[in-house]
C-alpha cells in the first residue's frame, strides 16, 4: 500500500498493487505508443510497468454499506489480475499476471453517492495518476455524471451499481460500459413472476427515490404491470435521497387502498422505508415487492420481514450450484472477506475482469481500440454464464436472477435469505438498443 505523494482531498485513499513490467509486452507497447496520436491519458497513462484505475464509491451517507461491498468486489479483482488468479483467468484468457503485462493500481475516494463530488475526485485521478480507466457508481445519478466525463476526457468509464435506464439509454457514450442489470430487465423478468402468482387487475403503490434511477425503474415496473396484467398504480409516492423519515409517504399509501407496496428505494433508504412500513402495519395489509434488490437489505430488516417477498437482483450467492465461476468466485471472496458476497461486489468484480479482457484482446490500452474490442461482441465466460457486450449501448447481455425471500425456519444459514427461482435470459428482457435514447458519440 502506497499513500498519495500529492495533494489529496481528505476523502481519497489510494491504494497499490505493485510490480515490473513483463519484458516481452515491451516491444508491444512501444510500437503501439508510435502508432496513435495522444488521446485523454494516452500514451502517459500505460507508459510505464503499471496502469491506475480511479475508483469512487460512496463510503458515507444512505449506499456506504452497498458501496463497500462493492469496493471489496473490486479490490479482489484487481488482486486477481495482478496475480493471474484461475478464475481471472477463466474470464480474461490471455491475462497472464497484470493486463498486457503491467500491473494494476488503484485510487479510492468517497463519492458520498453525489455526482460533483465523484466527478471531482475522477478529474484528480485522471489529472494526477493519468488513470485508464474510472469506475464506481452506487448511484444511477453518478454513473449518469461520470459518462459524460468519461466522453469528454476520454478515459473509460465502466459503471458500478447502476439501475437507471439512462445509463446505456439517452445518457449513453461511446466511452461508458454496464455490466449489471437495470430497470427495463428488472421489471420484464420480475414482472411476469408477479402476474403468474398474483393475477391481473391489480392496485400497486410505488415508493420512489428521486433520481434516475428511481423514476426510470418505477416506470419500467408499472408500464409492464399495466400493460401485461393491467394492474393500476394507484399512487407514486417520491422522496428523496436520505429521507429520515417517511411516516407522510406510508400515509398516504395507506390510504390508496393498494394491494401491493413496490419499493424501488435503494440503500440505507430501501432499509428504513421497508423497517417503517412494517412499523405502519402496511405489510400485513399489503404485499411488499422489490423489483431492484438491494444488497443487504435482508439482513437489516430481517427475513421475518422479507419472507416470501419477490426480487430481482444480478447475482446471488446460490447461484454457486448453477455456474461453476459463481462458486470460485464466493470461495475466494468468502476467504478473503469472511462473508459471502452480495451481488454489489460481483458486479464489481465482473467489471474488471471483463476490462482486462478487452483491454487484452485489444492488445493495446488505447481507448478507441479498447472501444473497438468492448463492441466485438465476443462471448464471454463470467461469474453467471455466457455474457457478450451489446455494440449499439455498451450493456452486457446477461442474466437477471428472480429470488423470492425464505421463511427464517427454512434458512439453512445465516445467509441463506433468499431461494433463488429462475435465472432468465438477458437478451429477452432488453428492449432496442436505440429505444431509450441512445446515441454513442465518437470514440476519437
Amino acid at each position: 500500500m502506497t499513500s498519495r505523494t500529492i495533494k489529496s482531498s481528505r476523502r481519497t485513499v489510494l491504494k497499490t498493487a505493485g510490480g515490473l513490467l513483463a519484458a516481452a509486452a515491451l516491444p508491444r507497447v512501444a510500437r503501439a505508443a508510435e502508432s496513435y496520436p495522444p488521446l485523454g491519458t494516452w500514451p502517459a497513462g500505460s507508459s510505464g510497468d503499471s496502469v491506475f484505475i480511479g475508483i469512487t464509491v460512496p463510503r458515507t451517507g444512505t449506499y456506504a454499506a452497498q458501496g463497500e461491498d462493492e469496493l471489496k468486489g473490486y479490490m479482489l479483482a484487481v488482486e486477481h489480475i495482478n496475480s493471474g488468479n484461475p478464475l481471472i483467468k477463466k474470464i480474461s484468457p490471455k491475462t497472464t499476471k497484470g493486463v498486457l503485462g503491467k500491473q494494476v493500481k488503484y485510487g479510492v475516494a468517497d463519492s458520498e453517492a453525489k455526482p460533483n463530488t465523484a466527478v471531482q475526485e475522477q478529474q484528480r485521478f485522471i489529472s494526477e495518476n493519468k488513470a485508464v480507466l474510472m469506475t464506481g457508481s452506487t448511484s444511477s445519478a453518478v454513473a449518469v455524471a461520470l459518462n459524460h466525463l468519461a466522453q469528454r476526457e476520454k478515459v473509460l468509464y465502466v459503471a458500478g451499481i447502476s439501475g437507471s435506464n439512462d445509463t446505456t439509454g439517452k445518457d449513453c457514450v461511446r466511452y461508458g460500459f454496464r455490466q449489471c442489470f437495470y430497470g427495463q430487465t428488472a421489471a420484464a423478468a420480475i414482472g411476469p413472476v408477479l402476474l403468474k402468482n398474483f393475477g391481473k387487475n391489480r392496485k400497486a403503490a410505488f415508493m420512489t427515490p428521486d433520481y434516475t434511477y428511481g423514476h426510470t425503474v418505477t416506470k419500467s415496473v408499472g408500464d409492464y404491470l399495466t400493460a401485461n396484467g393491467g394492474w393500476t398504480t394507484v399512487t407514486d409516492q417520491v422522496s428523496p435521497l436520505g429521507a429520515p423519515d417517511y411516516s407522510s409517504y406510508l400515509t398516504n399509501i395507506a390510504n390508496s387502498g393498494a394491494e401491493f407496496l413496490i419499493n424501488v428505494n435503494w440503500g440505507h433508504d430501501a432499509v428504513l422505508s421497508t423497517q417503517q412500513a412494517k412499523q405502519f402495519g402496511l405489510l400485513d395489509k399489503m404485499k411488499l415487492v422489490i423489483p431492484y434488490q438491494t444488497p443487504f437489505l435482508a439482513k437489516e430488516v430481517g427475513p421475518e420481514i422479507t419472507q416470501g417477498v419477490y426480487a430481482a437482483t444480478d447475482f446471488w450467492w446460490t447461484l454457486e450450484d448453477k455456474f461453476p465461476l459463481a462458486k470460485m468466485f464466493v470461495e475466494e471472496f468468502q476467504k478473503k472477506y469472511g462473508y459471502r458476497p452480495e451481488w454489489g461486489a460481483e458486479n464489481a468484480y465482473m467489471e474488471f475482469a471483463l476490462w482486462a479482457e478487452a483491454v487484452e484482446n485489444a492488445g493495446t490500452f488505447y481507448p478507441p481500440e479498447v472501444i473497438k474490442s468492448y463492441e466485438a461482441g465476443r462471448k464471454i465466460n463470467s461469474i453467471v454464464g455466457e455474457v457478450y457486450w451489446r455494440g449499439a449501448d455498451h450493456q452486457l447481455v446477461r442474466p437477471v436472477t428472480i429470488v423470492r425471500g425464505k421463511k427464517p425456519g427454512d434458512m439453512k444459514n445465516k445467509e441463506d435469505f433468499w431461494e433463488v427461482l429462475e435465472v432468465d435470459p438477458g437478451l429477452p428482457l432488453m428492449q432496442k438498443p436505440d429505444a431509450f435514447g441512445c446515441q454513442l458519440g465518437e470514440s476519437t
